[in-house]
């Protein structure tokens, strides 16, 4: 895991690995306090959600490290994704409930992607879950992607977070498919995009993903 900005990193990812300055700075929480936001939040609601928070987490940093993207601000953007799920067990509304809670923190980047990272094709409609928002959260939420260009870091915390089980790295396959099997539906576009997700990172990277995010061996 990294620790302000730097890390220890095997013989094999300094081959890889890409040291780049953090022109965002300010806009996310450091490692150490995304660690510590999570535990606090799991104080308030326990659940899996935690713990799939930390797999996302694993998987963001993995594959920005091979990527050139940033891996620290991947593996905060990976840890606060699900942060909504603080305020109760909510669907929709973990979304709103995440980017306003971040927004008042003054972390625009992690609201950004509390909002995106449910939305592939950046449309509300393609939620897989229940619509348990008030008006003014679902015209918040509708807003705000519509405000949205999607880069690559809100394409990579959507991809981790089909491949985040709370146990460990799963099959985007199993996972799409268990979630589809919980909410009765899983969107066709959505479950399409995710697999282009995955052919998208994996050709950036050129290397397996589940090679790179270390699925045999990463466990919570």
């Amino acid at each position: 895991m990294l620790h302000n900005g730097g890390r220890v990193v095997s013989q094999d990812e300094k081959h890889f690995f890409v040291r780049i300055a953090n022109p965002g700075k300010g806009r996310y929480p450091s490692a150490e306090e995304a660690e510590e936001i999570l535990a606090e939040a799991e104080l308030c609601n326990p659940g899996p959600w935690g713990n799939h928070s930390r797999t996302a987490a694993h998987c963001a940093e993995k594959i920005a490290l091979y990527s050139g993207l940033c891996p620290e601000k991947a593996y905060v953007l990976g840890l606060l994704h699900d942060i909504g799920r603080k305020f109760g067990k909510r669907h929709l509304g973990h979304v709103s409930d995440g980017y306003s809670y971040m927004m008042k923190l003054d972390y625009p980047d992690a609201a950004r992607i509390c909002l995106t990272h449910s939305f592939n094709d950046m449309k509300i409609e393609g939620y897989v879950g229940n619509f348990d928002t008030t008006e003014e959260e679902t015209e918040l939420i509708r807003t705000k992607l519509q405000e949205v260009v999607p880069d690559d870091y809100d394409q990579l915390i959507q991809l981790c977070d089909a491949i985040s089980g709370s146990e460990g790295v799963m099959d985007i396959i199993e996972r799409m498919s268990d979630v589809k099997r919980r909410y009765g539906d899983y969107d066709q576009g959505k479950w399409n995009k995710n697999l282009e997700l995955k052919a998208y990172f994996e050709k950036r990277m050129d290397r397996n993903l589940y090679e790179a995010v270390e699925k045999d061996t990463f466990h919570n």
